[in-house]
């Protein structure tokens, strides 16, 4: 599935485990990652530069009526709604606070229909310059380039296509499809990976504590200034 024309600034989304930082675009792309940390060189590059310097899209297959984005309360779990003529899916994107591993969260949830979708992944590390050696491990994904490892799990049938990893699958309502991208050290066991729904309500809870210790500046809405923590 091919995306040529570049986004502006305002199309992207951020999210982040307040150690990184990830930019999602309304077309369903994570075009910018720098792992683990905001130090680090990016995995995800295709921002400045095109989709073979790293990107992770998750989209429905036919172009979308309504594209729409909202992040959970005044949470860094973003929401974006793909509108189709074959039914509307959600997808909901967050960094999950952490102590060890870090991990990126993505969960396709089924609202109206059966929507078919398509995934590109396209991990190139040290800003798009490193193609990484993958390999299948116990049911996931490894890619590993350097000191630099990330394991991709997922319930889904991913295939090899000219150095990306595709899949495509469907969502029907009340359905979700979860992806959980975890980052290690390649000289380390791979990491375990955290619990996609059990996950996604501790972000949330994380997220609500901290915008809970906030006080509005004004703007006219009491969670003005809580809606992102950056």
């Amino acid at each position: 599935m091919s995306q040529p024309d570049a986004l502006w600034i305002e199309d992207y989304a951020l999210i982040s485990d307040c150690e990184s930082a990830a930019l999602v675009g309304r077309n369903g792309s994570i075009d910018w990652l720098c792992w683990p940390r905001f130090d680090s060189s990016a995995c995800f590059a295709a921002l400045l530069g095109n989709p073979e310097h790293g990107r992770w899209l998750i989209a429905p297959k036919a172009p979308a009526k309504r594209i729409t984005r909202r992040y959970i309360d005044s949470s860094q779990v973003l929401v974006t709604t793909f509108e189709t003529a074959c039914g509307t899916a959600e997808l909901i994107d967050f960094m999950p606070p952490h102590d060890e591993s870090a991990d990126l969260v993505r969960i396709v949830r089924g609202v109206e229909g059966n929507v078919p979708l398509h995934m590109e992944f396209i991990v190139r590390f040290e800003y798009g310059a490193f193609v990484p050696w993958v390999e299948r491990f116990d049911e996931s994904l490894r890619a590993i380039a350097g000191p630099d490892m990330v394991i991709l799990r997922a319930p889904v049938d991913l295939r090899g296509e000219e150095l990306t990893t595709v899949a495509d699958f469907h969502v029907s309502a009340g359905e979700n499809v979860p992806f959980v991208l975890s980052y290690g050290p390649s000289q380390r066991k791979p990491p375990d990976g955290v619990d996609p729904e059990g996950a996604l309500k501790s972000t949330e809870a994380y997220w609500r504590a901290w915008s809970s210790r906030c006080v509005s500046a004004g703007l006219g809405h009491p969670s003005s200034n809580a809606r992102s923590p950056y």
